[in-house]
């Protein structure tokens, strides 16, 4: 019995470092005003989560209507491109272009219909002892898919926790979606904002499959992987043409 239990196995894990690859996050939203295209790079996997911007670069969104719209780099900020002013419409389905050392990624999003949400509620989280649990409340648009990712911030700083749904088993009806989250404990006094986002399908199992990878799920989430990104060329991040509301609460 002794010798069985000074026995140990050590296992050397064999970390292949991948190729670079390049990250593109971009966002199209129906509010007027500055819209955004992050470009970098990722890195071996022993490196820091520090991804190296990409500068010069030819970054454009057309919107299948014949208009093209140029982003150019912001000067202070590498590898950020943006263009002011412009909102996206319903409906439209918008291409994403970017030309990097002369190799050519493309992403396609459609903008959804616009969704009447509630304000925000709070009630003691069961699960969380001194902490608020906040709600979205919204009325669903029947007949036609829906897809929903929620942002939320907590006194400015956003929380992690990755919230996104759709309406598979609510379509047409009224919906209130708990926001669990282990970040923060909410209390009173406390300002909470929930950025609410219509989604088309491709940019919600973008964010379902990361969030199935969350350290905050049943057993600890699932095995990472890149998740399923819109861009071509093999391309990580991905392209959303999304609406956006902003609700607020002072828990009280």
């Amino acid at each position: 019995m002794l010798a069985a239990a000074s026995c140990q196995k050590v296992i050397n894990l064999n970390l292949n470092n991948a190729p670079s690859q390049i990250v593109i996050e971009g966002n199209i939203t129906n509010q007027r005003g500055t819209q955004y295209v992050t470009i970098s790079q990722s890195v071996p996997f022993g490196n820091t989560n520090t991804f190296p911007a990409i500068s010069g670069a030819v970054v454009t969104i057309s919107d299948g209507k014949g208009n093209i719209y140029k982003l150019p780099e912001n000067t202070t900020t590498p590898g950020t491109y943006t263009i002011g002013n412009l909102s996206g419409k319903t409906g439209l389905t918008y291409t994403l272009t970017v030309v990097v050392n002369g190799v050519t990624y493309t992403g396609s999003s459609t903008m959804p219909g616009p969704v009447m949400y509630g304000p925000l509620t709070y009630a003691d989280d069961t699960f969380k002892a001194g902490s608020q649990l906040v709600t979205v409340n919204f009325q669903d648009p029947a007949n036609v898919p829906n897809q929903y990712r929620f942002v939320m911030y907590v006194n400015s700083v956003e929380v992690k926790t990755i919230y996104v749904s759709n309406d598979e088993f609510t379509d047409g009806g009224y919906v209130a979606i708990n926001l669990y989250q282990s970040d923060f404990t909410i209390v009173k006094g406390d300002t909470v904002i929930v950025e609410e986002q219509g989604i088309d399908k491709n940019i919600f199992n973008y964010w379902y499959s990361l969030s199935q990878q969350q350290d905050n799920g049943a057993g600890g989430g699932t095995t990472p992987s890149n998740p399923p990104s819109n861009l071509s060329n093999n391309a990580l991040g991905y392209f959303s043409a999304h609406t956006e509301v902003e609700e607020g609460v002072i828990i009280q």
